[in-house]
């Protein structure tokens, strides 16, 4: 199990005043310890790159982060940058006030925009389970679908909440098999990850990675 937990690891280091010797040490220690994906700011995609690039390590990007109402051209102008920064999976998210608003047509153009810019990257859409009722993660789970996205993610951990395993049976049984399930937010030790693999997760997004593999407990919540 710990191999497959390692396999599905995101490991990121997105706190607002990461500076580069900070992003340095989050590559060494990506390196050492085998994760296969990580996460920046869009800042230092470009930095984070060329010091993964020759360990077959993939260098993500969140859009739109962390509240999501950035307008679906900002969202995709953000998306290109980071691409042609060297990023190759882009978590985005959703536009929280017009799925509050009901207005489901501009929630899944804002997807389909950000997935057509990805041109056949990995895309997730996070959805900031923590501030929706089971009905809006319902909704948001059917739109991202529509929309081509490649998964669903919990949350950005910045926002009041994280992945909880209810949270991921419900948006596993909402999407299907067919696409992937990200818990995010609060896993926080090896115990915490394979519950929510357990739960359907595919991906696990976390700045604990090095505690959860280690069979330590992290304090970070995101």
């Amino acid at each position: 199990m710990q191999k497959k937990v390692l396999k599905i690891l995101d490991y990121t280091l997105l706190k607002p005043t990461a500076s580069k010797e900070d992003i340095k040490t989050f590559c060494e220690e990506t390196i050492e310890h085998g994760f296969k994906t990580v996460f920046v700011h869009p800042y230092y995609v470009s930095f984070a790159n060329e010091r993964l690039k020759d360990h077959g390590v993939k260098v993500g990007v969140p859009i739109g982060f962390s509240l999501g109402g950035a307008t679906t051209k900002v969202k995709v102008a953000e998306t290109l940058d980071a691409i042609n920064n060297g990023a190759t999976e882009i978590d985005m998210l959703i536009n929280l006030g017009a799925l509050k608003s009901k207005e489901f047509d501009v929630v899944k153009y804002d997807i389909e925009e950000v997935v057509k810019a990805s041109n056949g990257l990995t895309t997730k859409v996070i959805i900031e389970t923590a501030l929706l009722t089971e009905e809006e993660k319902i909704t948001a789970c059917k739109i991202i679908v529509e929309a081509g996205a490649d998964f669903v993610k919990t949350a950005t951990g910045f926002n009041g909440g994280g992945a909880t395993i209810e949270d991921v049976k419900l948006l596993r049984s909402v999407v299907g098999e067919n696409l992937g399930v990200k818990a995010a937010g609060g896993v926080r030790n090896f115990q915490d990850a394979v519950n929510m693999i357990e739960a359907g997760a595919t991906r696990i997004g976390t700045s604990g990675a090095i505690a959860i593999i280690s069979g330590k407990k992290s304090e970070e919540t995101y």
